[in-house]
């Protein structure tokens, strides 16, 4: 029997830091590393993970955004480690509650990072300062990481929400990733000769696989932020060429360019216009935004569509018409079929469920083989989005198959996970969650709520216990109290007649933050 190939992200990876040594790979708010420097010392943590015995191991990755991820997340994958990347935004608990889903063997982070040191009793940590430096007596600076892992052994589990509002793990390997970066380097002509403007959270298939890691595998160099800040951001385009973001970014870079003095709009015009290519993806952009973005850089920016169980199965082109509202074209080496109620390809024009096949589709969900197979026929992963063919080719998302799935500023969040969380509230005796459009979010998630006979409860202190349970991109934005929800024969809430109801309730002048049970 044939072996497999070694893993095609590393070895895209590597090529690079052994063709561009002396170019930059990364800056971030403390440091600027050339590539042969991110190179040696992805080698000598790789190394050190190695002789630590976390070879094949899950490893738990929790560290700001900057080299230093980088730099733990490529050494522990060329140590052969699976990497469960966590989120510095998600509260102790739910960081606890992956650890423990994943399975994760130990922790890498840093002693100067209060996060990681609060998991210490956990799993056992290995802090990326001891990785750099090796313990006493090991070698550390000729370390190598060849040979790679194959490129069909799992790299990494990313956390993503289901129909059943519980996180779901999905099992990724090497060669899905560096496919993903090969067809987006490819279509979309990411070179060394490009800088990305990088601000999304890490965690996600957005920012990992279709920012960093397409960039870093392509030559490029990275500008790394830790958090979103439209004007360092505008200040940075001056020097750069890409930027990757969520709709909720695009509108809040206008609405702080609407908000500057007339000296600084015209600097952060002046910068805008030397990117080359701006995306948009994780939610519909709304057009409005776009055609803004269009003013401003000289083209629209480009929508794609992208799920972390796929990578990215469309595209609107590089060089060719970008249509408003449209994902664009299948991504080449991805096959693409709008499937009707009858499990039949839907005519152009009629919706259906989008499914995709292809190189970059997950392995599946750790641990659920049942999910696993409720989402495929097949070699056909079914993406639970209603879409339709338009002229052209083009393809059109019409939105979620299922109501319990919101987008809310690139992120995606389970109702159900939501209205877990709030029946857990002591003066709340029932909740169902939908989510309302949005200009600046897409969808933001607005809580119905039965409170308990004669309790009293307003929004602002509701959004603060729900902060302290869950990831504040998770919490609702609004609440509104119902002396019952619209319900079918069986008790069911009827969630698109609540969401008539709340929309109504919404539009009215006046709606207190006070909410009051019977």
């Amino acid at each position: 029997m044939t072996p497999p190939e070694p893993s095609l992200l590393l070895r895209r990876f590597f090529a690079v830091v052994r063709d561009r040594s002396s170019q930059l790979a990364m800056s971030d708010e403390h440091e600027q590393v050339t590539f042969a420097e991110l190179g040696a010392r992805v080698r000598r943590v790789a190394a050190a993970l190695e002789r630590r015995g976390l070879r094949g191991k899950r490893l738990a990755l929790l560290l700001p955004q900057g080299s230093g991820w980088v730099e733990a997340f490529f050494g522990a994958l060329a140590s052969g480690a699976t990497v469960v990347p966590l989120s510095h935004l998600h509260p102790e608990a739910e960081q606890r509650g992956f650890i423990a889903a994943s399975r994760a063997e130990a922790l890498i982070s840093s002693r100067y990072f209060a996060q990681g040191e609060a998991l210490a009793d956990a799993l056992p940590m290995h802090t990326l300062e001891e990785l750099r430096l090796g313990s006493r007596g090991e070698p550390n600076g000729a370390a190598t990481t060849e040979p790679f892992p194959p490129g069909n052994s799992l790299a990494i589990i990313l956390y993503t929400s289901g129909t059943t509002g519980k996180p779901k793990g999905a099992l990724i390997h090497h060669d899905h990733l560096g496919r993903l970066t090969e067809l987006l380097s490819a279509a979309w002509e990411v070179n060394h000769t490009d800088t990305l403007l990088h601000c999304l959270p890490l965690h996600h298939l957005h920012g990992l696989g279709i920012a960093l890691l397409t960039a870093l595998t392509s030559g490029a160099s990275i500008r790394m932020f830790e958090r979103f800040d439209a004007a360092r951001l505008f200040s940075a385009m001056e020097r750069a060429t890409l930027f990757m973001g969520v709709p909720t970014m695009h509108k809040l870079l206008l609405n702080a360019l609407d908000d500057a003095d007339e000296d600084t709009q015209a600097t952060w015009r002046h910068n805008a216009a030397k990117l080359r290519l701006v995306t948009s993806g994780s939610a519909a952009l709304p057009v409005s935004v776009g055609e803004r973005w269009r003013q401003l850089t000289g083209s629209y920016p480009l929508e794609r569509f992208g799920m972390t169980e796929i990578g990215v199965g469309l595209t609107n082109p590089l060089a060719g018409p970008r249509r408003p509202g449209s994902v664009g074209l299948p991504l080449p080496g991805m096959q693409i079929r709008v499937v009707n109620e009858h499990g039949e390809d839907a005519a152009p024009g009629e919706p259906g469920e989008l499914w995709i096949a292809g190189p970059t589709v997950f392995a599946g969900y750790d641990g659920d083989p049942g999910a696993t197979s409720a989402s495929f026929e097949g070699a056909w992963f079914k993406s639970g989005d209603t879409a339709a063919w338009e002229a052209g080719g083009y393809c059109k998302i019409l939105g979620r198959t299922s109501v319990d799935i919101l987008k809310s500023g690139g992120y995606k969040l389970s109702a159900l996970e939501l209205e877990e969380l709030l029946r857990t509230h002591p003066d709340i005796a029932d909740a169902a969650v939908v989510g309302i459009p949005d200009e600046t979010w897409g969808e933001i998630a607005v809580a119905g709520l039965l409170l308990v006979p004669h309790a009293t409860l307003d929004e602002a202190s509701l959004r603060e216990w729900a902060k302290e349970r869950v990831a504040a991109y998770k919490v609702p934005r609004r609440a509104l109290s119902f002396d019952d929800f619209p319900r079918n024969p069986v008790g069911k809430v009827m969630k698109p007649t609540l969401k008539q109801w709340i929309t109504e309730r919404l539009a009215k002048p006046q709606n207190p933050p006070h909410l009051e049970g019977p």
